[in-house]
């Protein structure tokens, strides 16, 4: 289950948010959670980079890539960038297999991101979803939360086939 944790940049620790894939509604978490939430921001994280591996979130057939390269930036790929991925696992019977070679579009990063009102979001987990070189998905379903931020990306597409937008 990937969880995705919303901060305000006035007061990290005490403001700290958490919306859970179950729970569609933001609230303030208890004293007895926020020792685990402020440990979840505390950590360090970092871009997609190379030898990075990503969850596939989407139901092509690949269950894990591993990033070669990401298409934009020097330091790496951030939410909503492109890169270019070999698969590293899949199941039986997918339209991908392993070794592939593919694109994918990077839906959760454990890297926290700034949002125009002053919040920041980040996810538990790195996931991608593949796509072509137009930026079209392979898959037809996309699973778990996916940031509203893809959108300013234009990667609409991936918007209207995820099941949760975070």
């Amino acid at each position: 289950m990937a969880f995705a944790a919303f901060a305000s940049k006035s007061s990290r620790g005490a403001r700290s948010l958490l919306s859970s894939l179950n729970s569609y509604t933001i609230g303030l978490q208890r004293p007895s959670q926020e020792i685990t939430c402020s440990s979840i921001l505390s950590q360090q994280r970092t871009f997609i980079q190379m030898r990075t591996n990503l969850k596939v979130v989407d139901n092509s057939g690949a269950k894990r890539i591993m990033c070669i390269q990401a298409l934009k930036g020097k330091k790496g790929a951030r939410l909503g960038d492109m890169i270019v991925a070999s698969v590293k696992e899949s199941q039986p019977g997918g339209k991908v297999k392993k070794g592939d070679v593919v694109y994918a579009v990077v839906v959760r990063a454990a890297m926290q991101r700034g949002r125009c009102d002053g919040s920041e979001v980040k996810f538990d987990d790195n996931a991608a979803v593949l796509v072509n070189k137009q930026g079209e998905p392979i898959g037809t379903r996309v699973f778990g939360p996916v940031p509203h931020e893809l959108r300013k990306k234009k990667h609409v597409k991936i918007l209207s086939l995820a099941e949760h937008i975070a």
